[in-house]
């Protein structure tokens, strides 16, 4: 059955969430066969009691800052935690809480005990300023924050600024449980009633990343964090309790929170948590802990292979999950090479919650995004929301279990939801056996001279030639061709950059691709500008203002 059902019992008694809900017209229709859950249901319970109850206590949960957490003691410590909130900073149910910290077992902790409470959490990253976090309190008018005391500094002037925020909570971020919300918990029992919260009750708030202007809050139900585990993580990584989980996407990521908390938790597995997941803390974390999955993007899979080659031993992954940007075929391929194992293309987004189309490990192949998710299903689609011929280039049209619900902003709602199919902003097209393949972003598609020329295709022939360490590929401004392709890169060590080597790579291009998709600027660059997952800031590049050469 495909529709709008109605919504649950809620145990909000602050009902913000679900008053700014979209109106059940303008949701998209989702495909909730398969996934049923009770009326109530609180999906920290699931997360940690429960894999008590279900005889996961003595195994690890987190590891990070030096110390291993196991099940019981998380639960322990969460039900600590919500005792605070609830019985000392009044925490009631249905009240937004923000959470400031880097990825450590602290964070994981203080959102799981904040959904125990029945708070709607916003989860932050340590790089947000204080006129950033203002914009998110103001958007979800945040009553409580809890922070990592190294990070106070932007969140307390935050608080001078925002007729919302009234409390401020530090909390230790580190394993020596030494701050106000810490000390407060050891008084406290181990065990909590959590607030019965129902299913369909708004758990998290998920500010889309990479926007400018107002900010874009996406709101997602207790059911839905569940949901994520039980198709993706159970269906495409088969997920066991032996696994150990490692990667770089922030926690305040919908990315992040699945691939790092939710998923390891709902199966008894366990998560390696870095505060710097920079591609040597990880290749060096992976080796200690043996990890089996790992989410990151494909510029910290260019660096593990160099250090394959350096006598890294990642055997121990048997899950390499690409996101963030394209995965480009030579990485794919070279890491098939080198390890035996294929590497995990997938699409998702912030709207959806995580990952709805990828390659399976018995059913891939490079350049290629897979197929959707059980559950989920895609379609590419014009303007007039037709399907296309298959093989031809239109926007990505996906529904499922999940799907966008915009927190009180009608237009961007009508935009990105459209008959009952999200409209994720991505072009792709899709070929006569079903597979997905991507072309660019919507706003990302080159169009010179009248061709519609996609970016990643033209980067992936960059990235095949050895000088090229890594690369980014934009749309400049031409008087004559309306737009040129314009390739920024970073060359491999020894390479320089003259004009040599821009007409080496122009003919390497030509070679591998057709002519008429070739760079005809070429711009040399120690570093590409990118987001906290590694996602590579296209706008900033646009910015440079750069002639063709």
């Amino acid at each position: 059955m495909t529709g709008n059902p109605p919504l649950g019992p809620s145990a909000h008694e602050d009902t913000f969430t679900r008053d700014n809900l979209p109106p059940p017209e303008a949701c998209p229709d989702l495909k909730l066969e398969g996934f049923e859950y009770p009326e109530y249901l609180n999906a920290a319970v699931e997360l940690t009691d429960r894999m008590v109850e279900k005889g996961f206590g003595d195994r690890t949960a987190l590891i990070g800052n030096g110390r291993r957490r196991t099940y019981k003691e998380l639960s322990d410590w969460t039900n600590r935690l919500a005792h605070v909130l609830v019985e000392d900073y009044g925490v009631r149910p249905g009240n937004r809480v923000l959470i400031r910290s880097a990825n450590n077992p602290a964070m994981v902790a203080c959102w799981l005990a904040a959904t125990k409470a029945g708070a709607v959490v916003v989860n932050t990253m340590p790089m947000l300023r204080a006129g950033e976090l203002t914009k998110f309190v103001d958007k979800a008018q945040v009553s409580h924050a809890l922070c990592d005391t190294r990070l106070m500094e932007d969140l307390v002037a935050c608080q001078k600024d925002s007729a919302f925020l009234k409390t401020v909570i530090g909390f230790d971020g580190t394993a020596n449980h030494d701050a106000e919300l810490d000390r407060a918990a050891l008084t406290k029992s181990v065990r909590f009633d959590a607030v019965r919260t129902g299913r369909d009750d708004v758990a998290l708030l998920g500010f889309t990343s990479g926007s400018t202007g107002e900010a874009k809050a996406t709101m997602h139900f207790h059911r839905d964090l569940l949901i994520i585990a039980d198709s993706y993580a159970k269906e495409v990584l088969d997920v066991t309790p032996d696994d150990v989980f490692i990667g770089s996407p922030p926690l305040a990521f919908t990315f992040g929170l699945g691939g790092l908390a939710v998923f390891p938790l709902r199966f008894g597995a366990s998560a390696v948590l870095l505060e710097q997941a920079s591609p040597p803390n990880m290749i060096e974390m992976i080796q200690e802990h043996r990890a089996t999955v790992c989410f990151t993007a494909p510029t910290a899979y260019r660096v593990m292979l160099r250090a394959m080659d350096q006598g890294a031993d990642l055997s121990s992954l048997r899950a390499a999950v690409s996101a963030g940007e394209t995965l480009p075929a030579p990485i794919y391929e070279e890491w098939r090479e080198k390890t035996g194992k294929p590497m995990l293309d997938g699409i998702g987004a912030t709207e959806m919650l995580h990952i709805f189309i990828t390659n399976r490990f018995d059913d891939h192949q490079p350049g290629c995004t897979g197929k959707p998710v059980a559950g989920y299903e895609a379609k590419i689609v014009g303007d007039d929301m037709q399907e296309v011929p298959r093989g031809e280039v239109g926007r990505l049209a996906v529904r499922g279990p999940t799907g966008c619900r915009y927190l009180a902003d009608p237009g961007k709602q009508s935009a990105y939801v459209r008959d009952g199919w999200n409209l994720t902003g991505d072009a792709f097209r899709q070929d006569q056996d079903g597979y997905f393949h991507f072309a660019a972003r919507t706003d990302d598609i080159i169009l010179s001279a009248g061709y519609n020329i996609a970016g990643p295709e033209v980067e992936a022939a960059l990235l095949s030639h050895p000088a090229v360490q890594e690369c980014a590929v934009i749309g400049a401004p031409d008087e004559e061709r309306g737009q040129i392709v314009q390739a920024h890169v970073v060359l491999a060590a020894g390479q320089t950059g003259d004009m040599r080597m821009v007409k080496l790579l122009q003919d390497h291009v030509k070679t591998v691709i057709a002519p008429f998709k070739y760079p005809r600027s070429v711009i040399f660059t120690e570093a590409l500008p990118k987001t906290a997952t590694g996602k590579i800031q296209r706008f900033q590049l646009r910015a440079v203002g750069t002639k063709a050469n």
